[in-house]
């Protein structure tokens, strides 16, 4: 009878070990591969692109040199900050371009800078819904 409790104690101990293991390899993968800066276009433009990687950056879309790529799969823009209109970043995306995409929209676009620039390509482009969708309370 006592073997028996000290085999359980056993089995419960490996148990306990194996599950804080493994919840520890999946917090670590988790920040180490998903992980991503969410900024805003001036926070982007003051760190060293070399520092960003992957990055998702917000902001306004400029309609100053705003180019449309005619089978309508891609748009370059200027991204600018929210509150400093002086700051922006160009944006190179291609992909389906969202209907609400217009000059004045707020954007997300994840993606990378270009090494050595402060341009940004961007693999997904997000608009964020404008005002006059919302209920009206």
């Amino acid at each position: 009878m006592a073997l028996e409790k000290k085999n359980q104690k056993w089995i419960y101990a490996l148990a306990l070990t194996l599950v804080l293991v493994g919840a520890g390899f999946l917090f670590y993968s988790g920040l180490s591969q998903n992980s991503l800066y969410f900024l805003n276009v001036s926070e982007a433009l003051a760190m060293p692109p070399s520092e960003l990687g992957q990055a998702r950056v917000f902001g306004k879309v400029s309609a100053e040199k705003l180019k449309r790529q005619e089978d309508s799969l891609g748009v370059s823009f200027n991204l600018m900050d929210k509150k400093k209109s002086s700051r922006s970043i160009r944006v190179h995306y291609t992909g389906a371009v969202p209907d609400t995409f217009d000059p004045g929209v707020e954007v997300i676009v994840e993606g990378s800078f270009k090494p050595g620039s402060h341009s940004f390509r961007a693999s997904k482009l997000m608009t964020k819904c404008p005002s006059k969708y919302e209920s009206e309370s």
